[in-house]
């Protein structure tokens, strides 16, 4: 139910007219499909990497929890032809952009909702994916939220979840107090705080940590200023740490599956150059691990993305040669640049490939009959090893073989 708390609602009622005055994220309403993919918004590629095998249906029910103007939500649709996708959100001005971009780029199957997070118990069913970007650190009581969530996941279904981390917004956080320092009264006036806070940008001298923060990392989307007020005339913010992001985790009752942003957590990028500094880190828990990064590269680590599952799942392994010639192999669904010797992988990052990987993964665009990692095999000039390159880089998605 709806927050009976009143300093809650009224920091609900404050967040609502800010996205009211703002809608965000800003995006361009386009009369076609939105541009390239995001590969945490397919069903396919997010199920694949949380349990390591291909889903056994895309039928599948999606909800967007805090969807915004639905940029999101619109890829939610295009990347998911079989699934059925809702959107809810607190500011109805919010809500009416994310329709009329729906409309207009043919993401029609998409439906929306006027609705709170606290509130996500009203809509009927569950959902096996649910996408929660950039929410619930807005939230009065962020906890709450997660719960809430929770208890609409369906059993062996999946959550991403990206909230704010503390240390890499630092610069951030002085600038929205001094900007609330000099609004004084008129705080919550959101376009005089915009006006404010670029006033103090503009007046800062140039070597000034904020202004080359800014300068460096932020200023190219806040020109936009939906993007400035989002950032820095927020009513409510929760900046996390790695300690209290797994109490947040902990409170949903989920399982921690892993970030999604897995090479952002590799210690290696960091103390490589150190192999008794390595050979330490080894006694560390992987959340001990993930404190050491934090602290080691706070200017990186800006916000956290990570998935969470609801028991049971299943986790494939692929370790023993029999299964993996057993399985049958798709090719992931987000590459850019296919067929080609040279693509874009899922994230973005260029990969080249030979002429035998590419006959694979011709061969799996056609396996129309199911056929397995040995009947391809038999067919091209590639071995195992070659196999495991290509699950590894996420070019294939494997479905278990028959025992």
């Amino acid at each position: 139910m709806t927050d009976s708390n009143p300093e809650a609602q009224a920091v609900s009622a404050a967040v609502a007219r800010l996205y009211n005055t703002y809608p965000f994220p800003p995006e361009p309403l386009l009369d076609e499909p939105p541009p390239g993919y995001n590969w945490r918004w397919n069903w396919q590629a997010a199920y694949s990497f949380c349990t390591g095998q291909a889903p056994s249906t895309n039928a599948v029910r999606i909800l967007d929890a805090g969807c915004g103007t639905g940029v999101g939500t619109e890829y939610l649709v295009h990347l998911n032809a079989q699934a059925s996708v809702v959107g809810i959100d607190l500011s109805s001005g919010a809500i009416a952009v994310a329709k009329e971009r729906c409309q207009r780029s043919g993401a029609d199957r998409a439906s929306f909702i006027n609705l709170s997070l606290y509130d996500v118990d009203q809509l009927p069913g569950d959902f096996d994916l649910i996408n929660c970007v950039g929410v619930l650190h807005h939230l009065p009581d962020p906890i709450r939220g997660i719960q809430a969530l929770s208890q609409k996941l369906a059993p062996g279904g999946i959550m991403h979840i990206f909230v704010y981390a503390a240390h890499g917004r630092w610069e951030i956080q002085l600038m929205q107090q001094a900007i609330a320092l000099l609004q004084g009264s008129q705080r919550g006036d959101y376009r005089d705080g915009v006006a404010v806070g670029r006033q103090i940008f503009a007046s800062l001298p140039a070597d000034n940590r904020l202004v080359k923060r800014e300068q460096e990392r932020w200023s190219l989307e806040n020109q936009r200023d939906e993007c400035f007020a989002d950032m820095y005339v927020h009513p409510q913010e929760v900046d996390y740490t790695i300690d209290t992001l797994f109490d947040l985790i902990n409170a949903s009752g989920l399982e921690f599956i892993g970030f999604s942003n897995p090479q952002v957590w590799q210690l290696e990028r960091l103390l490589g150059q150190s192999p008794e500094l390595m050979e330490r880190a080894q006694t560390l828990s992987d959340r001990q691990r993930y404190r050491l990064i934090e602290l080691l590269d706070p200017s990186t680590i800006t916000h956290y993305e990570f998935f969470l599952g609801q028991p049971p799942l299943p986790k494939a392994d692929w370790s023993s040669n029999a299964a993996l010639l057993a399985a049958i192999p798709a090719r992931h669904p987000c590459i850019e640049g296919w067929p080609s010797l040279t693509m874009f992988n899922a994230d973005y990052q260029i990969v080249q490939i030979q002429d035998a990987d590419l006959q694979f993964l011709q061969a799996c665009d056609a396996n129309s009959n199911k056929r397995t990692v040995a009947d391809l095999l038999a067919e091209v000039d590639l071995d195992v090893a070659g196999v495991r390159s290509l699950l590894d880089q996420h070019l294939i998605m494997l479905t278990p073989g028959a025992k």
